[in-house]
């Protein structure tokens, strides 16, 4: 990075928070391939922008190449209960719709087409959509930029990020990898939206990895309605300097429950093995010296990433059906929000199930099965959004 602001070019940035250095989050190596100390070099960063208050990813040296894999059913329900939503309020006008998308996969585009709303041939659209996908943008200003200039005169851009409150709040430092450069708050993302020309005029706010907030945008000032101020003024009190500075001791906390409930499953005898080679597993799973002896496995419903292992570390990733075959003790599952879609489609593991925790891992329970129900022969990803 430049030492300059990623959406406004402020000079002046302060570390959040530091990793120090780790495998790249989306370079899984062969699992024949030895593991090497190369792997683990990466300095993974966040910083945060005196002016505009954005946090960001400070510098980012890998190359993304992560495995493509399915999207999952949660990130559907929620795209379609975002539709609903925005539908319901009477903003689905027009009949044209350009989507910017993340390099994550899936689409919101079939939602909306059997709404009436066809992908336009031209530069400009009724309807302008992100989810999740400007994150993924190393230069925050020309994102912000390309997609108001998408925007049809009196026409609507619709923008879903995971929320830097909830990760402050629910300590969740490891949402922090490479390749996504930007962690919002709704006021930085005011204040990128307003240096593009748009004022965020409503939002809608959904359970999904903990926090995420959809923004409703149009050309031009706006007043924000109710639920914008009541979203800010929440932020005002969960974001403090104080609270960015618990992050890095949440990282030190996390590692050490982890390590602890790995040693002492081994101690007792008892296999562990993890489901979700997840992107946000990699920083922890490294930081955690885990190993094979304390992880036999991580299945994962990828075909791409079966036969290759965790980076920076031996643990191989298997199918959900060898996860099945092994017979667990225990299973780790990285992204809590997926217990629903995973114990329905993987019924043999009934009660094994550990729901990875900053303050170490707990027992998955009927309350923490809310966030999806599976599909006839659906099957999951490990991400709680689709993968590269």
């Amino acid at each position: 990075m430049t030492g300059r602001c990623r959406a406004c070019s402020g000079a002046v940035l302060h570390t959040v928070l530091d990793l120090g250095t780790v495998p790249a989050a989306d370079d899984f190596p062969p699992a024949a391939r030895p593991v090497t100390p190369a792997e683990t070099t990466h300095p993974l960063r966040m910083v945060r922008c005196a002016r505009c208050e954005l946090a960001q990813l400070a510098e980012d040296d890998t190359v993304a190449s992560e495995p493509r894999g399915v999207e999952p059913q949660a990130l559907r329900d929620q795209a379609a209960d975002a539709i609903a939503r925005v539908d319901a309020a009477g903003l689905l006008r027009g009949n044209t719709v350009i989507e910017f998308g993340s390099p994550h996969g899936g689409s919101w585009l079939p939602l909306l087409a059997e709404r009436g709303c066809a992908e336009a041939d031209a530069a400009r659209a009724d309807l302008v959509l992100d989810c999740f996908g400007i994150m993924h943008e190393p230069d925050q200003r020309a994102a912000f930029a390309a997609r108001a200039a998408a925007v049809a005169p009196g026409g609507l851009l619709l923008l879903q990020y995971h929320s830097l409150a909830a990760i402050v709040a629910q300590r969740q430092w490891n949402a922090l990898r490479h390749g996504h450069f930007a962690y919002y708050s709704l006021h930085a993302l005011s204040l990128a939206l307003t240096g593009a020309g748009m004022g965020v005029t409503t939002a809608w706010e959904f359970d999904l990895y903990g926090g995420t907030v959809l923004v409703a945008a149009r050309r031009g000032p706006a007043a924000p309605d109710h639920t914008v101020r009541e979203i800010l003024s929440r932020e005002g009190e969960l974001i403090t300097s104080e609270s960015l500075r618990r992050l890095q001791r949440f990282v030190d906390d996390h590692v050490r429950a982890l390590r602890t409930w790995l040693i002492d499953a081994a101690a007792a005898g008892q296999r562990v093995y993890a489901y979700g080679a997840a992107s946000r597993a990699v920083a922890l799973l490294s930081l955690a010296g885990a190993h094979q002896g304390l992880v036999a496995g991580v299945a994962d419903v990828a075909p791409a990433k079966q036969g290759r292992r965790m980076p920076g570390t031996d643990i191989p990733i298997i199918s959900p059906r060898e996860l099945i075959a092994a017979a667990p003790d225990r299973v780790l599952l990285t992204l809590p929000d997926l217990l629903g879609e995973v114990s329905a489609g993987l019924p043999e593991l009934d009660g094994r199930w550990f729901l990875d925790d900053p303050r170490g891992p707990r027992k998955g329970g009927v309350d923490d099965r809310h966030t999806a129900r599976a599909a006839p022969g659906q099957q999951f990803t490990s991400e709680g959004q689709p993968y590269r």
